[in-house]
């Protein structure tokens, strides 16, 4: 089946094509009802019940194609997005100085757009450095060789250190301009091992436990960016309007795996200090009972909180006090 001929009138949704957003992204998808098959590994899935087609890409790529228009929404890093961004902060400085300061025709619209925090694959872009080697703050390792895969925002971080250490604090200097001199090193992989190998002094990775970090005898000693899996949209998408669907289906995910409804019977005279203990997203839905004097409540919860919330309910006297889980929920 020849897959590229069957995009025309589909909306094209970006996934990580692996690493550690991917399986979160299929379950994300799986709940949100966008049924597909992805043949022999291939990188294009048609779905099933909606116009839509998933194309899987590596993460890093999603904000450019996104960016461009070449897909419409996609599930990516924010480290991700803040990377791509600086890396057309830098694009548009070389044009600057090339002379060719026009706009081009083709960048209407262009760029992304953030949709939603989707609540996953959280983590921390830091400054790492050896353990044992008396580097204790970001301004240690300036002048020195840095190992990252996050070249752009590398390059914009130590900017602004070089620029403090010389007294100039102004927030709109251009970053992207300032010849470095610490040494910024591209490596695509395995950047932990950099420091053990001499090929850099420090390193910027993403870090999620710190357990690697911590077994190749490495610490954080700054953070550039906190992260977590976003879902972003181009600034011109093809479908607007099922661009919005998705969002809706996937907002509606998200907030049922958050949530857990709280149900029970409370005497109308406790009626106050139950809903301020279950104040519900919006307000709880209270009806009355047969018996005299009693109502029933129902409220969402946050899953994190339901233990403390039942144990107050209690206190004030509420019985048959049920949790059930939410599977779906939409405009909330």
């Amino acid at each position: 089946m020849d897959l590229v001929n069957h995009l025309e009138g589909r909306l094209l949704f970006a996934v990580p094509k692996k690493g550690r957003l991917l399986q979160a992204s299929l379950n994300l998808l799986e709940g949100a009802d966008i049924q597909f098959k992805r043949e022999n590994r291939l990188d294009i899935a048609l779905v099933k019940n909606l116009p839509i087609a998933l194309v899987f890409l590596p993460a890093a790529d999603i904000p450019t194609f996104v960016g461009e228009g070449r897909v419409d929404l996609g599930i990516t890093g924010f480290d991700q997005v803040r990377e791509h961004d600086a890396g057309m902060r830098e694009l548009a400085r070389a044009r600057r100085m090339s002379g060719d300061g026009s706009p081009d025709p083709s960048d209407k619209a262009q760029g992304c757009e953030t949709v939603m925090d989707l609540g996953f694959g959280a983590c921390r872009l830091q400054v790492q450095a050896p353990a044992k080697g008396g580097y204790t703050e970001g301004k240690d390792l300036i002048g020195k060789n840095v190992g990252t895969s996050f070249v752009h925002l590398a390059h914009e971080y130590f900017a602004r250190l070089e620029l403090e250490k010389e007294g100039v604090t102004d927030p709109n200097a251009d970053f992207a301009s300032r010849k470095l001199r610490t040494k910024i090193i591209e490596l695509s992989g395995s950047v932990e091992a950099a420091c053990a190998l001499g090929v850099a002094d420090g390193i910027v990775d993403l870090v999620e436990s710190g357990e690697t970090m911590k077994a190749a005898g490495l610490m954080a000693i700054d953070t550039v960016v906190e992260s977590s899996a976003i879902l972003i949209k181009s600034k011109a998408p093809s479908n607007p309007a099922m661009v919005d669907l998705i969002a809706a289906r996937i907002g509606g995910v998200i907030t049922a795996q958050k949530y857990v409804l709280c149900q029970y019977n409370i005497p109308r005279t406790s009626l106050s200090d139950a809903t301020k203990i279950t104040p519900g997203k919006r307000a709880p839905s209270v009806t009355s009972l047969d018996e005299d004097g009693w109502v029933a409540v129902s409220a969402m919860v946050e899953k994190k909180r339901i233990a403390p919330v039942m144990d107050e309910l209690m206190k004030i006297g509420a019985t048959d006090i049920l949790v059930l889980d939410i599977h779906n929920t939409r405009g909330s």
